[in-house]
């Protein structure tokens, strides 16, 4: 059966909680994330209030009209948020090349494809879904360098990794997406 990538809006998506939650779980609930239950419930719980977020925008992978996977975005605004992981994003980059690289960009905040989903380019297509539009290709994300296979992926997308933590494992990786026009700016890990 094939799997349609469709944009879709705020309330279009509220209207799949369930499968969201279902994919979620199946993404981030398992090594390498082994994320709680409680996360996924909170991811959900803050979907209505993300929908209103300037810029937002929503990709859906379905497969007869099952969630098989996802992908959030919004507009980052100034000032920088503080709250999650924003203030190792901050530490990282400084305050001045946050400012400049991630307010005012389209943020990717979530990206999953259920397990039995995977291996068909369904992560590639909900990602380019949700950042085609950014505004003058502005486009970027964070995620864990706990996950040697997340990071990759982005890096095979394209995207460029802004920030290098140290290798131990811990930490986020800020990464700037193909068409970011600060790209060239980035220092190579050390």
């Amino acid at each position: 059966m094939p799997t349609d990538i469709r944009v879709v809006g705020g309330d279009e998506l509220l209207a799949h909680t369930r499968g969201l939650h279902s994919v979620y779980v199946d993404a981030f609930c398992t090594p390498p994330w082994s994320e709680e239950q409680e996360k996924a419930v909170a991811f959900v719980g803050r979907l209505p209030a993300n929908a209103r977020r300037p810029g937002f925008t929503a990709a859906l992978a379905l497969r007869g009209g099952e969630v098989v996977g996802f992908a959030t975005a919004w507009t980052t605004l100034a000032p920088f948020p503080t709250d999650r992981c924003y203030p190792q994003a901050t530490a990282a980059l400084g305050p001045e090349r946050t400012m400049e690289w991630l307010c005012g960009s389209r943020e990717v905040d979530e990206l999953a494809v259920r397990s039995d989903a995977r291996g068909n380019g369904l992560a590639a297509g909900l990602l380019e879904a949700v950042t085609a539009d950014a505004p003058d290709g502005r486009s970027w994300l964070l995620t864990s360098v706990r996950s040697g296979r997340a990071m990759a992926f982005y890096r095979r997308q394209g995207w460029t990794q802004a920030t290098h933590p140290s290798p131990d494992g811990n930490g986020i990786a800020v990464f700037l997406g193909p068409h970011h026009p600060a790209r060239s700016r980035v220092l190579p890990a050390l």
